[in-house]
C-alpha cells in the first residue's frame, strides 16, 4: 500500500530587501522547497538558492495591482500542500507584521494543512535601522509602536486610536502610508503631537535604492511629496530621528547606491562588493555541465602515466577531470610522478585540497605568460631524463579543457616540438534564465556596473535579454575579464571601462572597487 505523502506549507518572511537579511532557516527551507509562491516586494535574488526544479508561483501586489488575490493566494498554498508538495511562501519582511500571514495561516489550518511560521526581519526594524535610527534609546524613547498607514480614508471612523497613539508612545513606526501621509501627520497633530517633531521617511530600506528624507511633523508630507518619495516606505514619527545625522552608516559606505550585475554564478570573490556597500544582481548567462562525450578524455586517462604534466585552466575543469577518473576506475595514486600546473590561485586551491601537489602556478594567465613558464619549467628541469631538450621537445601534455577553447597555448607547444592532448572535459551552456525582473532594472537605470568574464557571459547575456537591453548597458559602467571578452563587447558599441590586468575575478572586483573611489 502507498503511503500518501503529506503536504506542509511554510510562512517565510524573506526581509525587507537586503540579501543578507535572509534567515539560515528560511535559506535551508528553500532549497527543499517543491512550490514558492512569492511576493513582489523582497529581494528575488532569494530565488537563486533553489538550485534544483521547483514551480514558482508569483503572488506580488505592485502599484495597486494584484497578480492573485488574497483569496487566490490561500487556495494555491491549500491545493498545492494537498497534493504533498512541500510550498514555501516567500513573504516580503514578517509574515505576521502586516503581511497578512495570519489569515495564510488560519486557512491552512482550518483545511487541516501543516504548516510552520519562519520570520523575517521586519522592514519596521530594518528600514530605520540602515537609515541610521534607533527605534529606541535611553535619552528619546522608551517605547514603540508599528502602525498600518494604508487605512482607508474613505472609511467612517478610524480603528486607530489617535489620541492614544499620539500621546502614550515615544516613536511611531508607519507602514504603507505613503499615500496618506497628509492624513496621518494631520491626525497626530490633531491629537496633540507637536508640530516640530522629527519625522524620517525610508524608502527602500536596506536596498542601494534606499532614500531618506527628514522634516518635521507638519511638513513631511510636502517634502516627501517635493523628493518624489513613493511606496514601499516606512516613516518614523519621533526624537529618535535626531540621532540620523550621527548614526547613518549604510549610506556612507563607498559602494552605496551601486547595483551591480554579475553574469556568472556568485562566488565569495564578490563578497567585498557587498560588504561595501553594494548590492549584487546575480544573472548566470553560462552554466558549467558535463561533457556531452568522454571518448577522448577517458583514452587520455586510460593512458595517464604517459603524460609528463597535466594544467588545469580552472577548478571546474579539475573538478570535471578527477570524477571521470574515479568513474574510470582510478584515483590520485594513478598521478604520481605527474606533475601539475594550475592557472590561477583558486584553481591551486581546489587541488591542494584534493590532496594533490600543484608544481606551477605562472603569474600570466594567458597563453604567452604560460608558455613562457613551461620554457623556463623545462629549462630549470634538464636533469630530468623525460626531457630530451632545454625547449618543450618531447614533452607530453594533458590539457583537460572546455569545449570550446583557444587553440593559441596548444598550437604555440607543439611549435616548440611538445606534444599536448585537449580532451573536452566540462562545456558551457546557456541556462534557461528569465531576465524581466532585470530588464526592467536596466531600463529604469538601476543598475549601475555590469561584469563580463568570458565573450560567452556577454553574447548570453544579449540573446537571453533582447538586443535592447544593448541600448540600456550604454549607460552603464562595464567591467571585463581579459581581451577577448572586451573586444566581443566593444564589437557590439558598447565601452569596456574596468578591465582587470589579472584574468580573476578578485581582480575584477578589486578593480571595480579603486573605480568608485575615483
Amino acid at each position: 500500500m502507498h503511503e500518501i505523502k503529506k503536504g506542509k506549507v511554510y510562512l517565510i518572511g524573506a526581509g525587507p530587501g537586503d540579501i543578507g537579511l535572509f534567515t539560515l532557516k528560511g535559506l535551508r527551507c528553500l532549497k527543499k522547497a517543491e512550490v514558492v509562491v512569492y511576493d513582489f516586494h523582497l529581494n528575488a535574488q532569494i530565488l537563486n538558492y533553489i538550485d534544483h526544479d521547483a514551480e514558482f508561483i508569483y503572488a506580488g501586489k505592485q502599484g495597486g495591482h494584484h497578480a492573485m488575490t488574497q483569496d487566490e493566494i490561500n487556495q494555491a498554498l491549500i491545493d498545492k500542500a494537498k497534493e504533498g508538495k512541500l510550498v514555501c511562501r516567500l513573504k516580503g519582511g514578517d509574515p505576521f507584521v502586516f503581511g497578512r500571514g495570519g489569515e495564510e495561516a488560519e486557512a491552512l489550518v482550518n483545511e487541516g494543512i501543516e504548516y510552520e511560521l519562519i520570520p523575517g526581519v521586519s522592514s519596521s526594524i530594518a528600514a530605520p535601522a540602515y537609515a541610521g535610527i534607533p527605534l529606541t534609546h535611553r535619552k528619546y524613547s522608551s517605547s514603540f509602536a508599528v502602525i498600518t498607514g494604508n487605512e482607508d480614508a474613505d472609511k467612517g471612523e478610524s480603528s486607530l486610536d489617535w489620541p492614544h497613539l499620539s500621546k502614550s508612545f515615544d516613536t511611531l513606526v508607519f507602514l504603507m502610508g505613503v499615500k496618506n501621509l497628509q492624513r496621518i501627520t494631520s491626525k497626530l497633530l490633531e491629537h496633540g503631537k507637536p508640530s516640530d517633531t522629527p519625522v524620517a521617511i525610508v524608502r527602500w530600506g536596506t536596498r542601494p535604492d534606499q532614500k531618506t528624507v527628514v522634516s518635521t511633523l507638519d511638513a513631511i508630507a510636502d517634502k516627501a511629496a517635493a523628493a518624489g518619495i513613493k511606496p514601499p516606505a516606512v516613516m518614523i514619527v519621533g526624537n529618535v530621528v535626531k540621532l540620523r545625522e550621527t548614526l547613518k552608516w549604510y549610506e556612507k559606505k563607498p559602494l552605496f547606491g551601486h547595483r551591480m550585475l554579475i553574469t556568472r554564478e556568485y562566488t565569495p570573490d564578490y563578497e567585498p562588493l557587498e560588504d561595501l556597500g553594494a548590492e549584487v544582481f546575480e544573472f548566470p548567462t553560462i552554466k558549467t555541465v558535463a561533457a556531452e562525450d568522454y571518448a577522448a578524455l577517458d583514452e587520455a586517462i586510460d593512458r595517464i602515466e604517459t603524460y609528463h604534466w597535466i594544467i588545469f585552466t580552472s577548478a571546474n575543469g579539475f573538478g570535471y577531470f578527477m570524477r571521470r577518473i574515479i568513474d574510470r576506475d582510478k584515483d590520485i595514486r594513478d598521478l604520481k610522478g605527474i606533475k601539475i600546473c594550475a592557472i590561477g590561485d583558486k584553481t591551486a586551491a581546489a587541488i591542494r585540497k584534493s590532496g594533490l601537489r600543484v608544481d606551477l602556478v605562472p603569474d600570466e594567465f594567458n597563453a604567452e605568460g604560460l608558455i613562457e613558464a613551461f620554457i623556463k619549467e623545462a629549462r630549470n628541469s634538464v636533469q630530468d631524463t623525460r626531457y630530451k631538450t632545454s625547449n618543450l621537445e618531447s614533452l607530453r601534455i594533458l590539457l583537460p579543457r572546455a569545449e570550446t577553447a583557444r587553440e593559441i597555448f596548444p598550437d604555440r607547444v607543439r611549435e616548440l616540438g611538445g606534444e599536448i592532448d585537449c580532451p573536452v572535459a566540462y562545456r558551457t551552456i546557456k541556462p534557461e534564465k528569465h531576465g524581466k525582473r532585470l530588464f526592467r532594472f536596466l531600463k529604469s537605470g538601476r543598475i549601475s556596473v555590469a561584469t563580463f568574464t568570458s565573450a560567452a557571459t556577454f553574447s548570453n547575456f544579449v540573446e537571453i535579454m533582447g538586443g535592447e537591453a544593448l541600448d540600456f548597458l550604454k549607460d552603464v559602467t562595464i567591467a571585463a575579464i581579459g581581451p577577448v571578452t572586451a573586444k566581443a563587447i566593444e564589437k557590439s558599441g558598447l565601452k569596456v571601462t574596468i578591465m582587470p590586468k589579472e584574468a580573476t575575478i578578485k581582480a575584477m572586483v578589486d578593480e571595480i572597487i579603486r573605480w568608485a573611489a575615483m
